[in-house]
């Protein structure tokens, strides 16, 4: 594995770090109003972001999952719930362009979407039954057929970026199917009949995501909107995690490192009245911030190498225990960064106005972020020890 970043994946890094730094100026303003940042992802959108992954013989960039995990990592360090919720673009658009079970016609109508009209495309997969440290998605809301198309009920939770996307994609369970793990992926305008979103966004980080609810009210699509149906969604789903849920681990990377750049400035700028030398100066500060450095290149170097693991060998059982190490990692290393440097920083930081308390609160939905971190933990240790899934005791007594 050669460490060096190609010429071109130091270009994109500059490019995104230099946006970044743009985001950041109105990452607290966003943050304290739970905003949609809608002139973040504009400059994201022009600037390519929306096909950077999609293949060149869709028009699209081409890039890696190596290439967007460097990419938002450094967006994330400007305005995190921008990388978050526009990262849901690529998260949900990828595993159907790359699935050989999605029909040709059908790549080539989502790729000219998103490369011809530039359209952002939110996700929506999740409902209120969800249960992530388990990994079981029940599917509740429903998509019946009818002669004009299909008629979708039920109740999505964590639409981030619901309100600024031009489309969203929603898993639903089809009425006529009989198996329980069967599945349907319908691509539903803004402005479908039926659909309203609830407001109930209000949490303790994470905030411009504008993770709302989707409420689907015998909402009507037509026969076009239906995109995937499968009477087992569980083998998609496993095949194309370092999508679904591997390409949001960089961005609490990101989150880390630029808690760990904040806690650097105030440290080295913050001189105490009556003393000659910064904090920085402080053995226990020095100590505490040779950790984090540690804990930081270690993070990335478990996050960069599961995705050229991805990119190099597909869903393997070694590509798959990677993506579960490292966003385990990194959940564990962005909330023992942020609360560290947010300690380190004193009261001061502990106010609103203050970088470190944003990112402290950003931080904090790493290790809960599907996958959380003992789930990430179960599936490693089934791979570490050789373990078949269905050989163990379930975690908990089926009802």
């Amino acid at each position: 594995m050669d460490f060096a970043l190609t010429p071109y994946q130091q270009r994109l890094q500059r490019q995104c770090l230099a946006l970044a730094a743009d985001f950041a100026t109105r990452a607290a303003a966003h943050d304290r109003d739970a905003s949609h940042p809608a002139e973040n992802y504009a400059r994201l959108r022009d600037e390519g972001f929306l096909a950077l992954t999609v293949g060149g013989e869709w028009g699209g960039g081409g890039g890696s999952l190596l290439d967007h995990t460097i990419a938002y990592e450094a967006l994330a360090q400007g305005c995190p719930s921008t990388a978050l919720a526009f990262n849901m673009h690529a998260s949900v658009v990828m595993p159907l362009l790359e699935s050989p079970e999605v029909a040709a016609d059908v790549k080539r109508r989502l790729a000219e979407l998103v490369v011809r009209d530039k359209a952002l495309i939110a996700g929506n997969f999740s409902e209120p039954v969800t249960t992530s440290l388990i990994g079981e998605r029940p599917l509740k809301t429903r998509a019946r057929r009818v002669a004009e198309g299909y008629r979708i009920s039920g109740r999505k939770m964590f639409a981030s970026m619901l309100e600024a996307a031009d489309y969203v994609l929603v898993m639903a369970y089809p009425d006529e199917a009989i198996s329980p793990a069967a599945g349907i992926i319908l691509l539903l305008p803004r402005d479908a009949e039926g659909r309203r979103v609830d407001a109930n966004w209000d949490v303790l980080g994470m905030r411009a995501t504008r993770s709302d609810s989707l409420i689907l009210d015998d909402c009507l699509l037509p026969e076009s909107a239906r995109l995937y149906r499968t009477d087992d969604m569980r083998p998609f789903r496993h095949a194309y995690l370092n999508w679904f849920w591997g390409s949001y681990t960089p961005v609490y990377l990101g989150v880390a490192q630029a808690a760990f750049d904040e806690l650097r400035r105030v440290v080295t700028e913050r001189r105490p009245e009556g003393y000659a030398q910064p904090l920085s100066h402080h053995p226990d500060v020095r100590r505490h911030v040779a950790e984090l450095s540690a804990d930081l290149d270690g993070a990335r170097l478990a996050t960069y190498r599961s995705a050229w693991l991805s990119d190099t060998q597909g869903p393997t059982a070694e590509t798959t225990a990677a993506l579960y190490r490292a966003k385990y990692m990194v959940g564990e290393t962005v909330s023992r960064v942020t609360r560290t440097a947010l300690t380190l920083g004193g009261a001061h930081g502990i106010f609103k106005t203050s970088r470190l308390e944003q990112l402290f609160r950003d931080g904090a939905l790493g290790p809960l972020h599907p996958p959380p971190s003992d789930f990430c933990l179960y599936n490693m240790g089934l791979y570490q020890l050789g373990l078949e899934p269905g050989d163990v005791l379930p975690p908990l007594k089926p009802g």
